[in-house]
């Protein structure tokens, strides 16, 4: 009886286990309190920029002409396929005692942090010179070249450290949510003051010349970024274990391949890039002359942002993932039409007092969203590594991060390549600045970071309906990997202590 007892115990015991998802590897903590802070400031450094700015800062303060913007972004979209595909077959064949990703990491820093530092100094580089001015469209177009192989190596090994920090998966989601949450307070900070700046100077409240302010906020936010990342990098390690034997590019590509979960979110982002869209910055600064609208119709949003990832956990038990990924993806499209509805009545879209409740009332409804946002597709990605894996027997993270932004790099090229030739002919004047556009000009600005990207985004939806990786089978995987992982450790150490007895 009291074996029969202790059976029914053990097998709702183990039941239990299934339903939470939990396997070996999720009964122990791995990260402790210095990690997850590092983890946290690495995920506020890949946001604490001015980014935002960087169409308008290439177009008006550098002033390259959109016709060559046009043939860069063509022609570097092409190379940061090329390169990506054979970086991280190098980077998936890495092993050495710091690791697969991290001496990728400290190898970039450098180059990367000299780089960015360039970039911001383009303005003081070539002033006065015309938006065709051959020494600078040469300079620009190696740069941008060079600046992306780096950005490239950078992102991949990013990309693979970032889910080899912990084999706990419960831990994993954690972390995640924790960085999301609490990065959300800081990492917005200089975009949000930019665009302060930026309306204060074209009011003429602060006498700077714009392209001061352009220089000072990016090279300031450069050298907080590289802090930050060289922090992680010295207080974080890998810890889900590699195979000895380095994959061939040929298991590189068969990862890829036989990788359902992979190959879906590959072809979402693929027919996601078919979305056409001139940007919000365009038409907040050039049309409506207020940079700081973002940071204005984000109030209320800011504040329920947070709370939202209070949700993530109930929602994941209720809903698949695949529910979750769709909802939390195209609410803030299906609330722009609403925008673009109210902006085209009467020429509303020209009027401050009419926009700014429209795209605040569009914001915080979306934030209701933002923390499975956040949390659900970085999951996804981490857990496609896992699956292949799980699928093949060993790991390419570099390989399964490429893949998954390849195809929408494809598109996406040919999409900024539009982009840039959409804004040439509306009739954009390049460095016009506020007021200096024709009307036609600024309502088709409206249209094209409202209604455009919403209608032409819809193929994306698609191949989100037959994403299956959750519920039994994403237990039953990570049930298998944590006993496949666990019986490596063992025989690691069945071979130590036969080599320590031998020694004897």
């Amino acid at each position: 009886m009291a074996k029969a007892t202790a059976a029914v115990q053990n097998e709702v015991s183990e039941q239990a286990e299934i339903k939470a998802g939990r396997t070996i590897s999720n009964t122990r903590r791995y990260v402790g309190s210095k990690e997850s802070v590092a983890y946290v400031v690495y995920d506020i450094s890949q946001s604490f920029n001015i980014n935002k700015y960087q169409d308008v800062f290439i177009t008006d303060i550098v002033q390259v002409g959109l016709s060559f913007q046009t043939i860069v972004t063509f022609v570097n979209g092409i190379w940061d396929v090329i390169n990506d595909v054979f970086l991280a077959a190098i980077v998936d064949r890495t092993r050495t005692r710091l690791g697969k990703f991290r001496p990728w990491l400290l190898f970039a820093a450098g180059p990367g942090f000299l780089l960015s530092i360039i970039y911001w100094l383009m303005p003081l580089i070539f002033a006065g010179t015309s938006p065709y001015h051959a020494g600078k469209l040469v300079f620009y177009i190696i740069f941008t070249l060079i600046r992306n192989l780096n950005d490239s190596l950078n992102n991949i090994s990013r990309t693979g450290m970032l889910s080899t920090i912990t084999p706990n998966v419960i831990e994993r989601t954690r972390l995640i949510t924790q960085a999301s949450l609490f990065s959300g307070f800081i990492e917005k900070a200089p975009e949000i003051l930019m665009g302060l700046l930026i309306d204060l100077v074209n009011h003429g409240a602060i006498k700077l010349p714009m392209r001061t302010l352009y220089v000072s906020a990016g090279v300031f936010t450069s050298a907080v970024i590289s802090a930050m990342g060289l922090f992680f990098v010295f207080s974080t390690k890998e810890r889900v274990l590699q195979r000895t034997e380095k994959p061939s590019i040929l298991q590189g590509f068969k990862s890829i391949f036989n990788n359902k979960p992979l190959l879906i979110l590959t072809l979402t982002e693929f027919l996601s890039a078919f979305g056409l869209n001139t940007g919000l910055n365009y038409y907040y600064i050039n049309v409506l002359g207020f940079a700081s609208m973002s940071t204005i119709v984000g109030i209320p949003g800011a504040v329920v942002s947070p709370a939202s990832y209070a949700f993530v956990t109930k929602a994941r038990e209720k809903f698949s993932t695949r529910t979750l990924w769709i909802a939390s993806s195209h609410i803030s499209d299906v609330l722009m039409l609403g925008v673009f509805a109210v902006g085209s009545i009467n020429k509303n879209y020209k009027k401050l007092a009419v926009m700014i409740p429209a795209f605040m009332i569009r914001e915080t409804i979306w934030m209701f969203f933002w923390g499975i946002k956040s949390v659900i597709p970085e999951e996804m990605r981490n857990e496609s590594i896992d699956y292949g894996e799980w699928k093949n027997g060993y790991r390419t993270e570099g390989m399964t991060g490429v893949a998954k932004g390849l195809a929408q790099k494809l598109v996406g090229t040919l999409g900024n390549t539009i982009k840039s030739a959409i804004l040439a002919s509306i009739g954009y004047k390049e460095g016009a600045g506020f007021g200096n556009q024709g009307e036609k000009t600024e309502y088709l600005l409206f249209m094209m970071c409202t209604l455009l990207p919403t209608v032409t985004g819809i193929l994306g939806l698609i191949p989100k309906f037959f994403y299956d990786l959750s519920g039994e089978k994403r237990d039953r995987m990570y049930r298998e990997l944590a006993e496949r992982r666990q019986s490596v450790i063992n025989q690691m150490k069945e071979v130590n202590s036969n080599a320590s007895v031998d020694e004897n």
